[in-house]
């Protein structure tokens, strides 16, 4: 990561208008933008665990015989369709 965005001394603490910082008010100064968040690690450290799982689960499901197999997708058949339904009766398609 590069030090682009973090805070100068001025910009944090900095009065708006001050002839330390005399654009404050400008929209495209530095201390009009908010601080980056860490909202984009969060999301990827949860699609690699979304990943992780989704192969364990594969793995696991390739190695089932054939009528578990079949079990297992007449009932997500089941799931799925009775989600439909649900969603078709609320919003009355």
């Amino acid at each position: 990561m590069t030090d682009i965005f973090k805070p100068i001394n001025d910009d944090r603490h900095g009065a708006a208008g001050t002839a330390s910082d005399p654009y404050a008010s400008h929209p495209a100064s530095p201390s009009a933008t908010p601080a980056p968040s860490t909202d984009a690690g969060k999301t990827l450290l949860a699609g690699a665990v979304g990943g992780l799982l989704s192969a364990v689960g594969y793995l696991v499901y390739s190695r089932l015989p054939d009528d578990q197999k079949e079990r297992l997708q007449v009932q997500a058949r089941s799931l799925v369709e009775s989600r439909v339904n649900e969603l078709r009766g609320r919003f009355n398609i």
